[in-house]
């Protein structure tokens, strides 16, 4: 839209209160600060969403893999072929043996329910979720056949276990007496303790040697199930297909879509719900310039009147309400913008301080999964919140902008 200087110079005017003009003033300036809260509340919001999803994609990705070969006995004896036959598909850029098991921990006479998960020790030292979490201890020392495990931190807190102690793990599947099964027990020295941010994980996961686990849960040979990563996680399905087929009979293969469908869907749907939500702060605002304007117009009759009488046209008078709607609502954008990216930046004070002052735990990892509030901006999406908030607050410029364009000037001026 270009306007000419005349046009320029009246809408600049327009936009500082002049006398009498205060209220009118007021009200450009709440919805300026409207403006400016719905795009920051819709960055910070969408921003909290996505870092939502995708840190609880890569933790639970990185820890169970984009698919899962599971036999239906709970048990893979002919691993290895399996192995092989998914690492030679095309699209599959890894394939890891492992078993999970859930037992009792005891230490100290403190008792947790953990989930034992038995890798090869080359797979735990190059699994980035693992190696890059390592608080406290070494994964090197990590060794097989020598009772050595490494525990989540949270576990460790629940426990009271530190690196060096003996912790006990109970497994149901015990050696069978005239009395019945009896619980196998077994202590593990603690060798590593690591924080993956994910809270159900760090409080329940003891990861140690493929062999131990073996041993520990009576398997032989056996696994439980192969973890494969693809190149692609949204194609996963089309990937994983044919080995489905060649598999089918001996086990079966879910993926990550699967086993956390209702998870990543829920997510979704509030991502929507809460970008809906939060647009009508923006829709809020977007009305609190069209009475501004509105008012503006009716405060400026006489002038527009006297434009008209001095050759301004309708199409002038357009262009300079609109463009005094629409600067109101730039300025309130940009300073949205500049008002979420503030807050993402400093998202951790901010949670700390909200905390301090109303003495509760905001972020509550034991209810949101993860130990931190995360954030991942989507630079589309903050283009796409700009280029609504824009749209709106220049369809809210039209009525009062065609309204001062068909002013009268003879009706106004006839009285005065």
């Amino acid at each position: 839209m270009i306007l000419s200087r005349y046009e320029r110079m009246i809408a600049r005017r327009y936009l500082m209160p002049g006398r009498g003009e205060a209220f009118i003033f007021l009200v450009a300036g709440i919805s300026l600060a409207a403006v400016m809260l719905g795009v920051a509340a819709l960055v910070v919001v969408m921003s909290v969403m996505n870092g939502f999803r995708a840190e609880l994609f890569d933790k639970i990705v990185g820890l169970n893999g984009h698919a899962v070969v599971q036999g239906y006995n709970g048990r893979l004896p002919d691993w290895r072929e399996i192995v092989g036959e998914a690492r030679a598909t095309p699209g599959i850029t890894s394939a890891t043996p492992l078993i999970e098991q859930p037992l009792m921990a005891s230490y100290s006479g403190r008792v947790e329910g953990v989930l034992v998960r038995g890798m090869q020790i080359s797979d735990i030292r190059s699994n980035p979720t693992i190696r890059d979490s390592v608080l406290q201890g070494n994964l090197n020392a990590l060794t097989p056949d020598q009772s050595t495990v490494a525990i989540g931190s949270r576990l460790a807190q629940s426990l009271g276990a530190t690196v060096g102690s003996e912790i006990s793990l109970i497994s149901p599947q015990g050696p069978t007496t005239p009395f019945g099964t009896v619980p196998r027990i077994v202590s593990y020295r603690v060798v590593a303790i690591f924080e993956v941010g994910l809270y159900d994980y760090d409080k329940a996961f003891v990861v140690m040697p493929m062999q131990d686990a073996q041993t520990l849960l009576l398997m032989g040979d056996s696994v439980g199930m192969i973890e494969m990563e693809s190149v692609d996680a949204d194609r996963i399905g089309s990937i994983i297909a044919p080995l489905a087929k060649s598999v089918g009979d001996r086990a079966q293969i879910v993926d990550w879509r699967m086993l956390n469908s209702s998870l990543f869907e829920a997510l979704s749907i509030d991502r929507v719900v809460s970008f809906t939500v939060l647009s009508l702060i923006i829709l809020v605002a977007v009305f609190n310039i069209l009475s501004s304007l509105i008012m503006l117009v009716r405060a400026k009759t006489r002038d527009i009147a006297i434009l008209r009488t001095m050759g301004a046209t309708r199409s002038g008078l357009i262009r300079i309400f609109m463009t005094v709607g629409t600067t109101i609502g730039t300025l309130g954008i940009l300073a949205g913008l500049a008002l979420g990216f503030l807050f993402i930046t400093f998202r951790e004070q901010v949670v700390m301080f909200i905390g301090l002052v109303t003495g509760l735990e905001v972020w509550n990892p034991e209810m949101r999964f993860l130990t931190e509030l995360p954030a991942k901006t989507d630079p589309a999406e903050v283009i796409g919140i700009v280029v609504l908030a824009f749209i709106l607050c220049v369809l809210a410029t039209l009525y009062p902008a065609l309204k001062a364009a068909s002013t009268d000037p003879v009706q106004v001026l006839r009285y005065e």
